[in-house]
């Protein structure tokens, strides 16, 4: 008797697979399998067969991190190579107000608890402190709350009484949404209370050390856990374990930047908190709500455990961090890290850092701070974390489509159809992260795809930096694009909008003059009268072409006509754009990017001669003075 191997999950396959084994042996071999009842029972046979498949199949995947699709396996999976799914974050505000205090009170206190309710997009939120605060008050009878830090959500306290009676005993948190990083736990036996703090390094941990870890359970819910006596203190039987969290609303919570005071202030006086209702200012915002985000989803924890694992939870190399600061800062797109060995000339024992927050432009001094504590715990000796701001490449585009009128009939949609596209391509992995490029051919087929009746597109793109000018103060710039320059002998080749200088009338330009090499050049500050140049300063700085910067001498601007900014743009020798170390590559959809429609007079047919059809340029005009 012959066997097949039964290896498709499709039922009519099963189906056929069964009759063929069937009719291998002699008994059936002249059987009628279409015209009997035995018919009904192959199908169940297939049925039975194709449902047992599946779920086997299922089983399998669902044993495999890059395969599994259910969270809680997922978590299980990521919990045997140690890595612990982030929980929700939530958001925090820094914020200052004042206190006119009562005569003769020297300690003010902000209770621990409920603080201020934020307003984002029209709900409001609880921002709460997990620690009482103490102020003195100073010789005016004010207290001052400075740069207090305030977290979105409400604390919570759960209580657990330990009873060894039950073999599999657990404390699991009855709340969703908790952020972990929030959890206090105290342990009450013997009449006193002890604070456990959570694992960090099982090297130093003996019997009596006082720790606790949690790890998520079902419904994304956390549980507690404790020693054994041996590897941590186990609580005693009857022990009472007090669990304080904070529960948030994740992003929700972010952006808030307008609080009202909802909190409690007391005073003490002869022993006895006294409240405080009167006399409080306004709170001031020094930094909106952030970093508030949403538990770890599935598919992050599939792509960060294996590469934490990988590092070990340690951060050495580049792609260490890179690990590491998604799993400890969630707010963020993109990590880019480097050593400071790939600079010219090198700085040996650095790592530089940069960070694109998913909200706002550049990381706060607050988050930095915050960051670089967290890395403490996984950094060596030896190894300088240093973090910059990104810097934003605006890549801006001036395309020319032509199309065919005997297909297009509404030019307007068909624009729009078109921005979508560019827009879609711009947030693309291709473009939106550290490393990515712009691909000049990928950006052409994205608008020649849109329509069959677009015949041809002629799209000329410029690179662009925003200097931002420390106002009335002697300065240094250093612009940087991380890409080479084209470099016209005639110059003009960097433009850039209008700015005035300390001493100087009119509106000030900068352009830039090539060498003879062409590969470095001077910058140029002129004015423009009409069509008129007038150099101001024939030395105002420097351009290297190949490595794409220009650096300004020290000058003082007092002003800009754009807000709080000078855009300085150049033509780019390729059209393939690459984002280098810290630059972070924008395809401009909207300010200064043009698009436009000309109708193909060739292939529509009302002038299949050509003799007045002229093409558009593909360089952009040399004669173009400013931005």
């Amino acid at each position: 008797m012959s066997f097949s191997q039964f290896t498709n999950l499709d039922f009519n396959t099963l189906r056929a697979q069964i009759k063929n084994y069937l009719r291998s042996n002699s008994n059936f071999s002249d059987f009628d399998f279409e015209g009997s009842n035995f018919s009904i029972l192959i199908d169940t046979l297939a049925y039975n067969s194709y449902i047992t498949s599946y779920n086997t199949n299922m089983a399998v995947n669902e044993s495999f991190i890059d395969s599994a699709t259910l969270r809680e396996n997922v978590v299980s999976l990521a919990r045997n190579i140690g890595y612990v799914p982030r929980s929700s974050k939530s958001a925090t505000a820094v914020v200052n107000f004042t206190v006119n205090v009562p005569t003769g009170a020297n300690i003010v206190k902000l209770n621990k608890g409920l603080v201020a309710i934020g307003s984002v997009q029209g709900g409001s939120y609880i921002f709460s402190v997990p620690d009482d605060i103490t102020v003195t008050p100073d010789s005016q009878g004010v207290a001052n709350f400075s740069n207090i830090s305030i977290y979105e959500g409400s604390y919570i306290t759960k209580n657990f009484r330990v009873d060894n009676s039950q073999p599999n005993e657990r404390y699991i948190l009855p709340n969703a949404n908790i952020d972990t990083s929030s959890i206090r736990v105290e342990v009450e036996e013997s009449g006193s209370t002890q604070v456990y703090n959570a694992y960090t390094n099982i090297f130093d941990v003996n019997a009596e050390s006082r720790l606790f870890l949690f790890q998520e359970v079902d419904d994304e819910r956390y549980q507690i856990m404790f020693g054994d006596g041996v590897l941590g203190r186990q609580p005693a039987n009857r022990a009472t374990i007090r669990v304080s969290y904070i529960v948030t609303n994740g992003t929700d919570g972010n952006s808030a930047a307008n609080f009202n005071f909802a909190g409690r202030l007391t005073y003490i006086v002869g022993g006895v908190d006294r409240d405080i209702t009167s006399g409080i200012s306004l709170i001031t915002t020094t930094q909106r709500s952030e970093n508030g985000d949403s538990i770890e989803s599935v598919d992050n924890i599939k792509y960060l455990a294996p590469r934490v694992y990988a590092s070990q939870y340690r951060a050495v190399t580049p792609n260490d961090y890179k690990s590491l600061i998604p799993f400890l800062y969630p707010n963020i797109d993109s990590v880019s890290a480097y050593g400071g060995e790939e600079l010219d000339p090198p700085e040996f024992g650095k790592v530089f850092i940069t960070v694109k927050p998913k909200n706002g432009e550049v990381l706060s001094a607050v988050v930095k701070d915050s960051i670089k504590n967290d890395l403490k715990k996984y950094t060596v000796a030896g190894i300088k974390q240093e973090f910059l701001d990104l810097k934003y490449l605006y890549v801006e585009f001036n395309s020319t489509v032509s199309f065919d009128s005997g297909f297009i009939s509404d030019k307007l949609n068909l624009q729009s159809r078109i921005l979508s596209a560019i827009e879609n391509y711009a947030k693309s992995t291709d473009i939106n992260s550290f490393g990515g490029r712009l691909k000049y051919s990928k950006l052409l087929s994205q608008i020649d795809q849109v329509d069959t009746g677009i015949t041809s597109n002629i799209t000329k793109l410029v690179m662009r930096r925003d200097l931002k000018p420390l106002y009335n103060q002697l300065a240094t710039y250093e612009i940087c694009y991380g890409n080479i320059f084209h470099a016209d002998l005639e110059g003009f080749n960097v433009r850039s909008s209008a700015f005035k200088l300390e001493g100087v009338d009119g509106d000030i330009y900068l352009t830039d003059f090539p060498n003879d090499d062409q590969t470095t050049g001077i910058i140029k500050f002129f004015r423009l009268d009409g069509e008129t140049i007038t150099y101001v300063n024939n030395n105002a700085g420097t351009v290297d072409y190949i490595r794409g910067e220009i650096n300004l001498f020290p000058i003082n601007i007092t002003s800009t006509t754009i807000s709080e900014k000078v855009e300085i743009e150049i033509t780019p020798e390729s059209n393939d754009i690459v984002a280098k170390e810290n630059i972070y590559i924008v395809l401009d959809t909207k300010g200064n990017s043009q698009l436009n429609l000309l109708e193909d007079v060739l292939v529509s047919g009302s002038n299949v001669s050509g003799t007045n059809y002229t093409p558009p340029s593909s360089f952009i005009s040399n004669k173009k003075y400013t931005r």
